[in-house]
Parts: C-alpha cells; sequence; structure tokens
C-alpha cells in the first residue's frame, strides 16, 4: 500500500496540472505516427542442469498503431517456469502467468499529445494469490515528447475491477469480487541510439481491498534490422493475497530475442 501512496502523490499533480506543471520543456504535440501496425515476438528459454535442474519459458507479443486521431496497442505475455525438488526429484512448478491487455487511446486533435484511453486488461496467475484478474478503466492519458528520441505517456481514469482469490484448501469456496479502482499509468521510451532502446513502465490500480501494481525496465539492441536482443526486469505486486503463505512481489528476470514485423 505504501508503494501505491507514493506512485499516487507523485503521478496526481502530473494529472491535475498536465497542461503547465513539470512539462514547461516538453514539445505540446506528439508529431510521430505510425500508419500501418508494428508488432513483434519475443520468446526466451532457460534450462539449467546438474545440482538442481530449473526450466523457464517467457514468450510475450506487442502490436500497435498510431494513425490520425487514433492510437492502439495490445499485449500478449506468458511466463511459466518448473524446479526440481531435491527431496523427491520431482518436477514442481514454481511459475505459470498469462496476462493479456488492450487500450485505445483518442486523440483530441491528430497533433495533440491529450486524450481519452480506454483499457482492458486479464491476467491468470495462480501463484499471485488469484485465479485471475480482469480490469477495465478509462480516463485521461497524455504523451510528452520531450525531444525526438524520448518521450512519456501518463494516464489517470477511474476504473473497474473483477478477481478471484485463489480457493485455501480446507477454506470455504471463494466467489469472485468486483470493486471500483483508481489507474495511474505511466511509461518512458528512449531511443539511445539507432541500434538500441530503453524502456520503462509503470501502473498501479488502487482498489479498496487490495491494489494491483506492475512495473517493467527493459533495454534492447539490435542484432540486425528486425532481430533484437532484450535485457528486463519485472515485478508484480498485490497489496492482499488469499493464503498469507504466498509473497505479494513477484519479480522476473528475463534475456529474450524480439523479432519486428
Amino acid at each position: 500500500m505504501r508503494f501505491s501512496l507514493l506512485f499516487a502523490s507523485l503521478f496526481l499533480p502530473v494529472a491535475a496540472s498536465a497542461q503547465t506543471f513539470m512539462f514547461d520543456d516538453a514539445d505540446d504535440i506528439d508529431t510521430e505516427t505510425v500508419e500501418e501496425w508494428e508488432a513483434s515476438a519475443e520468446f526466451g528459454l532457460l534450462y539449467t542442469s546438474g545440482n538442481t535442474e530449473t526450466e523457464s519459458l517467457k514468450g510475450k507479443f506487442n502490436a500497435s498503431r498510431d494513425i490520425q486521431n487514433w492510437r492502439h496497442k495490445g499485449v500478449f505475455d506468458y511466463y511459466t517456469a518448473e524446479q526440481e525438488d531435491q527431496e523427491t526429484g520431482e518436477s514442481v512448478e514454481t511459475a505459470d502467468r498469462m496476462f493479456i491487455s488492450a487500450q485505445s487511446n483518442y486523440k483530441f486533435d491528430p497533433d495533440s499529445r491529450d486524450s481519452l484511453f480506454v483499457f482492458g486488461s486479464y491476467e491468470e496467475d495462480e501463484f499471485s494469490g488469484f485465479e485471475y484478474q480482469a480490469t477495465v478503466a478509462t480516463g485521461y492519458g497524455a504523451r510528452y515528447r520531450y525531444d525526438e528520441d524520448i518521450y512519456a505517456d501518463y494516464e489517470i481514469g477511474p476504473g473497474y475491477s473483477r478477481t478471484k482469490p485463489v480457493q485455501v484448501e480446507g477454506e470455504p469456496p471463494v466467489e469472485s469480487d468486483g470493486s471500483m479502482i483508481l489507474r495511474l499509468a505511466g511509461g518512458l521510451n528512449w531511443k539511445i541510439s539507432e541500434n538500441s532502446r530503453f524502456n520503462a513502465l509503470l501502473s498501479s490500480e488502487i482498489g479498496e481491498d487490495n491494489t494491483k501494481s506492475k512495473a517493467e525496465l527493459s533495454v534492447s539492441a539490435n542484432i540486425n534490422s528486425s532481430l533484437a536482443m532484450k535485457f528486463s526486469i519485472g515485478a508484480n505486486h498485490n497489496s492482499h493475497v488469499a493464503d498469507e503463505s504466498l509473497e505479494k512481489l513477484d519479480t522476473e528476470t528475463a534475456v529474450t530475442l524480439v523479432y519486428s514485423f
């Protein structure tokens, strides 16, 4: 909860006075548009053997398009991991997460940095303490371009979240639950050079019973015109989990190959 309150305290002043506060050196318009769909698929596999055997797999697909008054983007992300139990010798699943999201921003004007967004996501991750977490949200978005190589996106708006906690053995059956949330999100895209890029993403969905937060930092370097290598660090946090034996924070470090088309 402290993490979310800190995030809100930093973000809310930006949204409240987005036209004048902190952005005097940013361009008033976002002049870069992508008429065609851009898509990328990334894949990473890690297998170790010896004293301990582990295996992990990560796959991700991104698609985006920026045209006239609209900006669209979608994400499909999957991660799984297994580790050998040293006592039994059997493989034990330690992670299995699927995340899907889609978002559209309607720009007030083709050259405007201000927009209205609609966002939806669905996540299945029993190791987070929830069988699933689904969110829809809408609100105000803004893209500030600091120079031709750096821009940042900011979003704030109300939404609705529906979740179903994982069934705890010996406990009564649980039902899904819905609540209103406040979604805060920010992203930074920095083209370091012609062959490398840095990205940072942070979002928080603040609800009465649970606050769900996601973060990712990544650096990618081109191998050729369509293939790149990417190093990323991600974190997922829930302020409340039904099973107290589960950690509230999950982290993920990955090295993947990214194919753009």
